[in-house]
């Protein structure tokens, strides 16, 4: 009986160590909270891959790096490094490219922020540049605030606010504007639609390609 009472007293100390050591070790760790809306739950590099929509391939998409937010309030794909693009029609042939220094994928929303040294090519061979570009694709719309320049083979279209189909080959300029102004955020827009020869410039310039 004396016995049996030693061993019991032997084993409570020995669990009693042993819960006090792991005690310590639990209060040496580190308590790192998880926050979606900054911590990405998918992260991939040299990506090179097809995009459906409906259970078409629409869109071959190309990124250094791709991080995956699917757990944010409002989940979205960033490309930190820089975007290519290329979309194409039923038939696969390629109806724009898209390069941009980085992009946001809203996927709920189905809407991409496409944002520095925005450069967009449709399949008439036209150029639009930009510092930022939106595309919606629930609507089917391109459009930017910021401002654009349109290259036409020789000719060149520039101003402020843009809006487009997505194909890229109907278009508008909301202000139109001869200057030649950089791509940067601090650029103001003009206070009225004057030139620096003070003709007046026309409110919109409307695009459609047959």
């Amino acid at each position: 009986m004396k016995s049996n009472s030693i061993t019991i007293v032997l084993v409570s100390i020995v669990m009693l160590f042993f819960y006090t050591a792991c005690s310590e070790k639990d209060s040496d760790r580190l308590d790192i909270k998880y926050d979606p809306e900054t911590t990405p739950s998918m992260v991939t590099d040299s990506v090179t891959t097809l995009i459906s929509d409906s259970g078409i391939t629409r869109y071959k998409l190309v990124a250094d790096i791709w991080e995956v937010y699917d757990k944010a309030e409002d989940p979205y794909w960033f490309f930190p490094e820089g975007i290519y693009l290329e979309r194409f029609d039923s038939l696969f042939q390629v109806e724009a490219k898209i390069l941009a220094d980085s992009a946001w994928n809203y996927t709920d929303k189905r809407l991409w922020r496409l944002k520095g040294n925005v450069d967009i090519r449709n399949m008439v061979g036209e150029m639009f540049l930009s510092d930022e570009l939106f595309w919606d694709q629930q609507k089917q719309t391109v459009y930017s605030d910021k401002y654009i320049q349109i290259k036409r083979g020789e000719t060149e279209l520039k101003g402020y606010g843009f809006e487009s189909n997505q194909e890229m080959t109907e278009y508008r300029i909301f202000r139109p504007h001869d200057g030649r102004i950089p791509f940067k955020e601090d650029v103001e827009q003009p206070l009225d639609d004057k030139n620096a020869t003070g003709s007046l410039e026309p409110d919109s310039i409307e695009i459609a390609n047959e």
